[in-house]
């Protein structure tokens, strides 16, 4: 009973997206009852209820009271997170995170030299300094190194990206921390955050990508 269970209602989850395909659906349309998707395809309510359950883990549909499903605007950071959740307990899926993350925090970075505003610019600067009075004394700036990375990628004003890197990021925050904690590490990392800093500063593409390429290997997330 176990095993077969998952395999109904992942089956009637793919059944699902296609009824969504075929009646055109999209962001913020209703989705058929429970009884029509039931009969439409041809299997039980409890699987129906588990698979549309299934989706609304997911962030993909939303139940209204007394109103019926509805299909949510697509959140990618959050399916991300999901398959990170499965991904992170994998040696090999942690090398391709950190890779997938180098990628999409350069191309970002690239964009953010062409993009960023002199507000944007302040607040790195601003973020740099909080971080110096954090690690005098004594604390790891773990918000603040965050923050720092998340503010660059903000910058390039794509929201796509920014969503991918917060997955990417902010579910293994921990691995910022472990970094930072290296003998000699934190006072080399701030030197590394000022020279990226004076890059976009003067918008210079190949220095801050140097720079930031640089940072992330030495950081080893």
């Amino acid at each position: 009973m176990s095993s077969e269970q998952p395999k109904v209602y992942i089956e009637v989850i793919k059944q699902i997206n296609n009824i969504i395909n075929e009646d055109q659906l999209t962001s913020g349309d209703k989705l058929p009852s429970e009884r029509e998707l039931s009969d439409r395809l041809d299997v039980g309510r409890s699987s129906v209820r588990e698979a549309l359950r299934a989706l609304e883990l997911l962030d993909l549909i939303e139940t209204r009271r007394g109103e019926g499903t509805y299909i949510k605007p697509f959140g990618s950071y959050r399916l991300v997170e999901i398959l990170l959740s499965f991904l992170l307990k994998d040696d090999n899926a942690r090398k391709d995170l950190t890779e997938t993350r180098r990628i999409v925090e350069l191309e970002a970075l690239k964009l953010a030299c062409d993009r960023i505003t002199d507000d944007s610019v302040d607040q790195i600067k601003k973020l740099i300094d909080l971080a110096k009075e954090e690690w005098s004394h004594g604390d790891l700036p773990v918000e603040e190194d965050y923050l720092f990375h998340k503010t660059i990628v903000e910058a390039s004003h794509n929201r796509l990206l920014l969503n991918l890197w917060v997955s990417l990021v902010e579910y293994n925050k921990v691995a910022i921390e472990r970094s930072l904690q290296r003998e000699g590490r934190m006072l080399v990392s701030l030197g590394e955050h000022v020279e990226i800093y004076e890059a976009l500063k003067n918008r210079d593409q190949k220095a801050a990508t140097e720079a930031m390429r640089k940072h992330l290997e030495n950081s080893r997330f």
